[in-house]
């Protein structure tokens, strides 16, 4: 479990590790795979700190530099934290997204064990500039509703969504329930448009300060933008979605699939 002070290293860790040392492998690679095993197997939880670098070193007889390579790459996995003055600890566990399964975040973070919401930012109208006109076949300077909201996991913020819809298709939108309810739902139950599939882009990304105020990390931090562009039954543009998540909060999976609503 996650400790709500910052608690003293880890003690099992100083185990001697050299011993298990297989000859002929790149050292900083098995002290990684070491550590790895221990989180998964969940000897080290979230919130864990490790040992200094030092006492880590002398403890697996290897030099700093071998075990700073070691501990890079777990940190690059999102699997540990490094703070300068903090120390190293076990980071939260990514939540895995499958990026080209369309599943309702609010049904897929549920089914996870999370609790999801939703604050509406904003509601805007504007004009469709030629390329995102072209993009959504309608005619360019034709209006368009772009929502802005924010989505929470156990009221942490977690994502950025944007949704771009044509007016001229859903009129109003903002006269429905745009945080009690999924944006595809009242879709598909208010105006009987049903999304059948999407074509999506991954893009890391960093965050900007209006971001990163608004999810909570700092300016410059890890950010994954998805874009989305979706498609009806009849294989026509319906919105045109552009997500911000967490870094820290979610590890993406790509494939190409069908909505599951």
């Amino acid at each position: 479990m996650a400790h709500a002070h910052d608690p003293a290293p880890v003690p099992f860790v100083l185990e001697p590790l050299r011993d298990r040392l297989i000859a002929g492998r790149p050292l900083h690679v098995q002290i990684s795979e070491s550590l790895l095993a221990r989180i998964e197997s969940g000897e080290l939880v979230a919130g864990d700190r490790l040992p200094p670098e030092r006492d880590l070193s002398e403890a697996l007889g290897v030099n700093r530099l071998t075990l700073r390579r070691a501990l890079r790459a777990l940190e690059s996995q999102g699997l540990i934290t490094r703070r300068p003055g903090l120390g190293t600890h076990v980071a939260t566990p990514k939540i895995e997204r499958q990026a080209a399964r369309l599943v309702s975040f609010t049904r897929g973070m549920q089914q996870r064990g999370f609790l999801p919401g939703t604050r509406l930012l904003s509601v805007e109208h504007v004009p469709a500039h030629a390329a995102l006109a072209a993009v959504l076949q309608i005619g360019t300077g034709a209006p368009l509703c772009v929502i802005h909201r924010l989505r929470t996991l156990n009221h942490e913020p977690a994502l950025l969504e944007q949704y771009t819809l044509p007016e001229e298709r859903f009129a109003d939108l903002e006269g429905h329930d745009l945080e009690g309810r999924s944006i595809y739902a009242i879709l598909q139950e208010d105006f009987g448009v049903f999304i059948r599939r999407a074509r999506q882009s991954l893009e890391p990304v960093s965050a900007g300060e209006d971001e990163a105020a608004v999810l909570g990390v700092t300016p410059g931090a890890p950010l994954m933008l998805e874009q989305r562009l979706s498609f009806d039954d009849h294989d026509r543009p319906v919105e045109h979605g552009r997500d911000l998540y967490r870094g820290d909060r979610f590890r993406f999976v790509t494939e190409t699939a069908p909505w599951e609503g």
